[in-house]
């Protein structure tokens, strides 16, 4: 119980050595609500109501009465043993509940992306497997474009040897051809001639 009335008295002292030009948050304690009024006592008229948890910055703070300015700009009076600089646990919850929200749009936020990143990486995949293919095939036409003049070549040198042969086959054709008559009738010649002479050898 002492202690309690120390750290009671060290926190009265501290607040009335604070300037009253000195603005300070401070915050609504307590489970109903408070009155703030325009000066420090309960025969000042009554200018707000005040809900525990509720934000003031504190103008001066008194032992039992202190001026406070609400979050909309009022000034007024409310009891100083109804407020507190330790934040109160619902303004705590309900900050740790935007935070909490918050991560979990940055999480969706990021899930998305990397959804995103997933798709654009099967899709790089496809691009490359295609160009893969298309360089092996182009690969594989080249082997082939290669084969093919090969074989051409081989062609036009085999037609070119084939056009001699013919031409060589040809001439020899007409050559024959010139000298066959002449053989036939130089036999046919030499033939009548030996039939005269055996018949001049009968006569």
């Amino acid at each position: 119980m002492k202690k309690k009335l120390l750290i009671g008295l060290i926190l009265v002292i501290g607040f009335v050595s604070v300037s009253s030009s000195y603005a300070e948050d401070i915050y609504v304690t307590g489970i109903t609500n408070i009155t703030m009024r325009t000066g420090p006592g309960v025969g000042h008229k009554i200018v707000a109501m005040l809900k525990s948890g509720t934000k003031l910055e504190i103008l001066q703070y008194e032992k039992d009465w202190s001026q406070v300015k609400t979050g909309s700009g009022k000034l007024g009076w409310v009891l100083s043993r109804f407020l507190t600089q330790k934040v109160p646990d619902a303004l705590l919850v309900s900050k740790l509940e935007r935070q909490t929200q918050n991560l979990r749009e940055k999480l969706n936020r990021i899930e998305e992306n990397n959804k995103n990143l997933t798709i654009q990486n099967a899709k790089l995949v496809q691009i490359e497997e295609k160009y893969n293919k298309l360089k092996k095939e182009s690969s594989d036409f080249l082997k082939l474009d290669a084969k093919h003049k090969e074989v051409v070549k081989q062609y036009q040198e085999q037609k070119g040897r084939i056009e001699v042969l013919e031409d060589e086959s040809k001439n020899e054709i007409k050559y024959w051809l010139l000298i066959g008559p002449g053989v036939f009738i130089v036999g046919l010649f030499l033939g009548l001639s030996t039939r005269k002479k055996k018949t001049s050898g009968l006569l």
